[in-house]
């Protein structure tokens, strides 16, 4: 990978399907999710560390997990930590990493990707990541596609077309279908899970965004001259409030006609549920994920997590998540990850926003 490429991590979610693990005041980008001594945020950093210099790494995030963000990723630049005053969505953050990276290095290209998730095959990453990039151009918009090895719900679908190609052109953007569909999807062999990983060129996303988000492009256009000196935080302030809430996937992928996906097969999960967890965790000859001081008895296929003192003893459970903290314990089915918003929501209502 050359000096022109900027990886930009978004580290701005709250992990809400990860809860009570994952807090508002420390979601779980920051945790040390799989015991590796190193929090998601750290791991999607080391991907890009061999290849990419520190300077070209940036991070977005809330301001309010700025100091983890500096604890964590002392190598990053200062100016390369773009804060966000509020939470927008995708689509306002990466035009603020686009605007900002242009200032920089006009001709650069843009590699997009989650601050949690976890690739297992780092070497055929790295190489679907260079493939991409070695591809961009002032037109074209491209996104990494996951072949699929199952009819999982909890992701999007892009639906490709056919060709000899390695590199092919998207038709639609299907998001998180109902089991039978999913199956029909996986049937057709012209479909793959949307990773929410994308490459571009600086230009080809600007131009995209004057096109099809007029309105954003002229908010964070009116900062040129003003990122990187000390009117940046006052400015994005005000662009942030100027910003309506908008995912990159509706607000430019589905509307333009220049996306195309690179195929990739190495071993990755977004981490977005308990039950995404439980699937790469080491399980016993029951399929149960145990962490702490837990017994078991005819119970399989579960997530036992205990973070205190007390014991824990389970007996015909099946398919259940029991996480036990000091201040909340939870237990309902795992799979069920859409209801996790209900919970938090009940919970910061009927009990108060510390629990959250």
């Amino acid at each position: 990978m050359n000096k022109n490429i900027h990886v930009v991590i978004m580290a701005g979610g709250a992990g809400t399907r990860f809860w009570p693990y994952s807090r508002n005041n420390k979601p779980k980008q920051f945790l040390d999710v799989l015991g590796t001594g190193r929090t998601l945020l750290q791991m999607t950093f080391d991907r890009f560390k061999e290849t990419v210099p520190s300077e070209n790494i940036w991070v977005v995030s809330n301001e309010i997990y700025k100091d983890f963000l500096a604890e964590q990723l002392p190598e990053v630049p200062i100016e390369n930590i773009l804060l966000e005053p509020s939470k927008r969505n995708t689509a306002p953050c990466i035009a603020y990493a686009a605007y900002k990276i242009r200032e920089k290095d006009p001709n650069g290209v843009m590699v997009i990707l989650p601050s949690d998730h976890v690739i297992f095959k780092e070497a055929a990453f790295v190489e679907v990541i260079g493939q991409a990039v070695d591809s961009a151009d002032d037109e074209r918009l491209f996104t990494i596609g996951i072949e699929p090895h199952r009819p999982e719900t909890g992701y999007g679908y892009i639906q490709f077309e056919e060709s000899d190609e390695e590199i092919k052109k998207v038709k639609t953007f299907t998001e998180k279908p109902e089991l039978e569909l999913a199956e029909k999807f996986i049937a057709s062999g012209d479909f793959v899970w949307n990773a929410g990983i994308f490459v571009w060129s600086v230009t080809a996303i600007i131009n995209a965004f004057e096109t099809y988000q007029p309105e954003l492009a002229e908010t964070f256009e009116e900062g040129s001259g003003i990122y990187y000196t000390p009117d940046e935080p006052k400015f994005i302030k005000s662009a942030y409030s100027l910003s309506k809430s908008n995912s990159i996937d509706y607000a430019i992928m589905e509307k333009s006609d220049s996306v195309y996906v690179v195929l990739g097969d190495f071993g990755w999960s977004d981490l977005g549920s308990w039950n995404a967890l439980h699937e790469i965790k080491t399980k016993d000859e029951n399929e149960n994920v145990i962490e702490g001081n837990v017994i078991t008895y005819d119970s399989k296929d579960n997530y036992i997590l205990s973070e205190t003192n007390r014991v824990i003893v389970a007996q015909g459970l099946e398919g259940y998540l029991v996480a036990d903290f000091e201040d909340v314990l939870l237990i309902c089915k795992k799979e069920d990850s859409g209801i996790f918003r209900r919970f938090v929501t009940d919970v910061k209502i009927e009990k108060g926003e510390k629990f959250i």
